[in-house]
């Protein structure tokens, strides 16, 4: 019975990891603490893989932070800056490279693939010296071996790693990532060497990059690097996996010609032109690890419909040679249903988490190999006709509501300069404005008000009470520090998307629904199973309330359409887009009650927009359409004087700003510190005007460093030489609802006089 796994959620069912960091990091326990948590989460992840049935087990997928920061940690490819003067990359390297510390900042951060998983981006350069510096892979192996469990080491493969890398500051535009192929190389050899003489007999090399539209010359970096390894791998068994979307045919012609590779996997439930590919020439004797069961979202498998798609393939490859596999690792979905206590059991019955689809794929391999298990099929048939038949999934004036959208378009009746003029006159804001990205710490007392709330352990009127009193106080805070436009600082809420997902209908909540986002960071999609609309007001009471407390503009935050779908786990029985309009319908009534309240800025976040774009160029297009259209339509019918904001963040923007000004927002706050400024690039070099708002973040949220006054006037400065001085806004990266109050006290007190300085240099250069 073939089965294979790509990968695993490392968190733990009740995020042990998450804790044992951040635990760590305030020096509330030691290393020692942190490797024993740790090590407990590995062994029991390895057991329940074998318990389940699994025969190709993964190892090294586990990650204290993040899987490309530990192949990072691994070539010893650390930036100077952290200071780190060879050996083994210790927890203090490791963590600095990670979130920065008091005085050197973080890696850049962004989004792997199109998912809400992220990774420390790698800086690499002609000075970059690479040595073996972390034997993870080797030592995890060893540790599974130990317990009786032959894993399947796993490694982000050398052309991929290079390819997500990033060239390091001050190398010039003609450097190319791949031209260090050459070096990464031998100390992979290394590596496999020392899992070899370990007793691996297969190794995993994870090449997602070839899901994307490559061209000829990075197509030819897989064919080098794999010759390149062949000998070094020999009497090995390699595995090159792909997932995300299906092959263009010059990457699959490339991945199925390479030397020393024996199997390849290919995710079958995003890539399903791919086995047409596969039908119609698959090499003689290499293994098919067939990626069926969804590693992305969390509906059970139709495990009829994939057992079918097996059969074919087995024609295609041979019985011996066809592995059932998930279609990308499990990391981006939940860990276990059995941990559900409040969902009603027609819902879990459609569902399958981590945990299940274990089962599912073992149940799939048993099939194949006519072991079928009659009642697991039954079971998972009755799921599915039930869901197809359910009378909660389906809402027909929703389904009337969204269907008039088509064809039509939705924008706000005037041009943005129009508008702008309209609103300097009602809000009557200084030149570069200040404000933040909505939301303020989140501390420990606050987080148990509304648990206890939640339980019903304090009465309504006790919890409205201490809400306002957390407002009072950041808005407080805000006028001392003489910021222009203020937010709530968002106290009731828990999640920017589960918040509203949880006054939606359609929408349906975990109690341990975690995945990891990046590091300790981990979110809570909610599960959207049905038609979806609002069937009341959402944040109008706390938007108002706070705007009473202050005589500055305030502004009502929300959540737009496309990410609070990108952030959840969508439904799989309509397309997407049809999902994202009822979405974007809600948000509009809402929109609409704020600005009938007297609430004349609102910010619609939308900070996957990008996150969502497909990998393949053809089927960009539609998605950014789409997207766009759902962001206009939940403002256009606003008045000129409202003002409306949107944020992004952590992705790669330059590609799609185009998109980003059809959006048509009044000011847009958008991350740039951490990227090194790398959003100004399109404005300085691609000759990109923009004339509306524009807050390129001056600081990084997500590392405890406090940035300097000076540093943030620099950033400043550089806004300044590609933006106009009447559209630049100055904000941090992000929210601050992970930051403690100790770092954003100054952190904003240096921004807001960073900025008071920009006007002071403006002025006296008039």
């Amino acid at each position: 019975m073939a089965s294979h796994v790509v990968g695993y959620p490392r968190i733990g069912p009740k995020r042990e990891l998450k804790f044992a960091l951040e635990s760590f990091w305030d020096g509330k326990s030691n290393a020692e603490e942190l490797h024993k948590v740790a090590s407990d989460l590995r062994v029991s992840i390895w057991k329940q893989m074998a318990d389940a049935g699994i025969k190709y087990i993964p190892s090294n997928t586990f990650s204290y932070y993040d899987q490309v920061l530990d192949t990072t940690a691994m070539l010893g490819a650390v930036p100077s800056r952290y200071g780190w003067s060879g050996g083994d990359i210790g927890f203090d390297v490791y963590f600095s490279m990670a979130r920065g510390n008091a005085s050197v900042p973080a890696m850049e951060m962004t989004k792997w693939f199109d998912t809400n998983y992220h990774y420390i981006v790698p800086e690499l350069g002609l000075e970059t010296e690479f040595s073996y510096a972390s034997r993870k892979a080797v030592q995890e192996y060893k540790e599974a071996r130990a317990l009786g469990i032959d894993t399947v080491p796993v490694l982000v493969g050398p052309v991929s790693y290079l390819l997500l890398s990033k060239p390091a500051k001050g190398v010039g535009k003609s450097f190319s990532l791949l031209s260090l192929l050459d070096k990464i190389l031998p100390i992979y050899m290394e590596v496999v060497a020392e899992l070899k003489a370990a007793g691996a007999s297969w190794i995993q090399f994870d090449e997602p990059t070839l899901v994307m539209d490559l061209d000829s010359h990075k197509l030819h970096a897989f064919t080098h690097a794999y010759k390149e390894l062949e000998s070094s791998v020999s009497g090995l068994n390699v595995l090159i996996e792909t997932y995300f979307a299906d092959l263009p045919a010059e990457a699959y012609n490339t991945v199925t010609a390479l030397k020393g590779v024996t199997a390849i996997g290919f995710d079958l439930v995003r890539g399903s032109n791919t086995l047409d590919l596969i039908k119609n020439g698959y090499p003689l004797g290499k293994y098919l690890f067939a990626g069926v069961v969804d590693g992305r979202n969390i509906w059970a498998n139709d495990l009829d419909a994939s057992l079918s798609t097996l059969q074919a393939l087995e024609g295609v490859v041979g019985k011996d040679k066809l592995v059932v596999s998930t279609s990308c690792s499990l990391l981006h979905t939940v860990v276990d249903l059995v941990n559900e206590t409040k969902l009603d059991e027609e819902l879990k019955s459609w569902l399958a988490f981590a945990a299940q689809k274990l089962l599912e794929v073992n149940g799939l391999a048993k099939a194949l190999s006519g072991q079928k298990d009659e009642a697991f099929y039954s079971a998972n048939a009755a799921a599915h006709a039930s869901r197809r038949s359910s009378p909660r999934v389906t809402d027909e004036d929703v389904q009337i509501a969204t269907a008039a959208l088509k064809g039509s378009d939705h924008r706000r009746a005037t041009n943005v300069s129009a508008r702008l003029e309209s609103q300097h006159e009602k809000l009557n804001l200084p030149i570069i404005p200040t404000t933040t990205i909505g939301s303020f710490p989140q501390t420990l007392e606050l987080r148990k008000i509304r648990r206890e709330y939640k339980a019903s352990k304090i009465s309504e009127e006790d919890y409205v009470k201490a809400i306002k009193e957390e407002i009072a106080a950041v808005v407080k805070l805000q006028e001392e520090l003489g910021i222009d436009v203020l937010v709530h600082g968002e106290p009731e809420r828990n999640d920017m998307v589960e918040y509203f997902g949880e006054q939606l209908s359609g929408f349906a909540f975990t109690v341990n629904g975690w995945v990891q986002s990046y590091g300790s960071r981990c979110v809570k999609p909610p599960i959207i199973y049905g038609d979806v609309s609002r069937p009341k007001s959402m944040t109008v009471f706390w938007s108002k309330l706070a705007q009473s407390m202050t005589q500055r503009p305030m502004k009502g935050m929300l959540t737009g359409p496309v990410t609070i779908l990108n952030w959840s786990f969508v439904r799989n029985d309509q397309p997407r887009n049809e999902t994202c309009y009822q979405i974007a319908l809600a948000i509009k009534n809402e929109v609409e009650d704020l600005e009938k309240a007297g609430i004349g800025v609102i910010q619609i976040d939308e900070a996957a927009l990008r996150e969502g774009l497909p990998l393949r160029k053809s089927e960009q297009q539609f998605y950014l359409d789409w997207a766009v259209h759902s962001f206009r339509i939940t403002n256009s019918a606003v008045q000129d004087s409202t003002q409306i904001h949107t944020h992004m963040c952590y992705s790669n923007f330059n590609d799609i700003i185009d998109s980003i000004i059809e959006m048509d927002a009044d000011v847009i706050t958008i991350e740039n510190s951490r990227s090194n400024e790398k959003l100004l690039s399109v404005f300085r070099e691609g000759g990109v005007k923009y004339a509306a708002g524009m807050g390129p973040g001056v600081y990084d949220i997500h590392s405890p460093r406090i940035p300097s006054t000076e540093e943030i006037v620099d950033r400043v400065n550089k806004m300044l030489t590609v933006l106009d001085s009447k559209f630049l806004w100055v904000n941090p990266d992000c929210g601050l609802k992970t930051r403690k109050y100790s770092e954003v006290k100054p952190a904003l007190s240096n921004m807001v006089a960073a900025a008071k300085l920009a006007r002071n240099n403006l002025a006296a250069n008039k």
